[in-house]
């Protein structure tokens, strides 16, 4: 009988609220279930978790597995939760030990215990700055996350390598921070629109008095030409500001 405490991050818009996985492995026969609202997609990570734990050299425990995800409120999808559930088994099962960092952990894994890119790593890396905590990311998502220099980022390629980095005995090193130099977007320039006075105009208005601007007109009318411009009369955004937009990219770039 063992119990075990992670901390992760769930995905809402571009936002990333604090999730507590909660595991307790309890008498009575086998069984694992997942409780505290999750999607079909979390629903699923019984069989992913269930492989990458055995396939990593580990045990997977035969009792009864309860893993709740709170808050219950919450809506939670995605292959996100896998390597915090998967870390909360071993953990109240004692094939890990007690962990004293101060970290978060997101990742999905295969079948095989490799993890996968998953979706809001620099949102999440963004709200683990804030409260001091360190963030555990799939290699693959490791770049995007470092984007965020307050939060101390680590790359990992599989669950064994996160393992063998909570008992310290291969830590990961620390993803150096990517943050490229902040310069101007090298946007269309609005001289080279001829004609379009009046949309030209709002253009202007909008972006000297940071006004919302709606275009709307048949296709071909110019709408994505005038718009792909609007960037060209704005400021350089300042460091928070690109993150956030970073974010926003990094959601849109994971959906196709």
């Amino acid at each position: 009988m063992g119990i075990s405490l992670i901390h992760t991050r769930a995905q809402l818009g571009v936002n990333a609220p604090p999730v507590k996985v909660e595991t307790h492995l309890g008498p009575g026969l086998p069984a694992f279930q997942i409780v505290g609202l999750p999607e079909a997609a979390v629903r699923e990570s019984r069989d992913r978790v269930r492989s990458a734990i055995v396939n990593s050299g580990f045990q997977f425990p035969a009792q009864r597995i309860t893993v709740n995800l709170a808050p219950a409120d919450l809506p939670k999808g995605g292959g996100r939760f896998d390597l915090p559930i998967a870390l909360g088994i071993l953990s109240a099962s004692k094939q890990l030990p007690a962990n004293p960092r101060q970290e978060e952990y997101l990742g999905e894994l295969a079948l095989s215990g490799e993890l996968r890119a998953v979706q809001g790593t620099l949102a999440a890396a963004m709200a683990c700055g804030q409260v001091g905590r360190s963030l555990v990311v799939p290699a693959d998502n490791g770049d995007d996350a470092a984007l965020c220099r307050n939060t101390v980022i680590h790359a990992a390629p599989s669950l064994l390598a996160v393992c063998n980095h909570w008992r310290n005995s291969a830590a990961l090193p620390p993803t150096p921070p990517c943050v490229p130099p902040l310069s101007r977007n090298q946007a269309p320039c609005l001289s080279q629109v001829r004609g379009q006075f009046q949309a030209r105009r709002a253009l202007e208005i909008a972006a000297s008095g940071g006004h919302s601007l709606l275009l709307c007109g048949p296709p071909g009318s110019g709408k994505s030409m005038l718009a792909s411009r609007l960037p060209g009369l704005l400021p350089p955004m300042e460091e928070p500001q690109a993150l956030e937009v970073a974010a926003i990219h990094s959601l849109q770039r994971a959906r196709r």
